[in-house]
């Protein structure tokens, strides 16, 4: 078997793997696998429940402070925090560096 047809057999079966996955959904996944997804998103949810909760005590909060706040990288406090204007909970003041958040009206 040459290297070009091994990657194009490679390439079929992760390709077939994932629409398996989507045709069967999470439901599909062993137990172990959806337990930590669950696990995951609750967590999740929590560490942006968390920045809700300053934001109702001070009024504002940036991505610093968030990153130190629940112990997430730079990315993944602008992740919550896209997901939670996306939410329409919070809206961004500001731009750049000089940007903070606020709840929503």
């Amino acid at each position: 078997m040459s290297l070009n047809s091994l990657l194009i057999f490679l390439f079929g079966v992760v390709v077939g793997g994932f629409l398996v996955w989507l045709a069967i959904g999470e439901s599909g996944l062993p137990r172990g696998l959806r337990e930590r997804i669950g696990l995951q998103k609750r967590r999740k949810e929590k560490r942006k429940e968390k920045i809700l909760v300053v934001l109702r005590e001070k009024g504002r909060i940036t991505n610093d402070e968030v990153q130190e706040l629940v112990g997430v990288s730079d990315a993944t406090a602008t992740r919550y925090l896209d997901e939670l204007e996306k939410e329409r909970k919070i809206v961004q003041k500001g731009v750049a560096k000089g940007s903070y958040y606020e709840l929503s009206d």
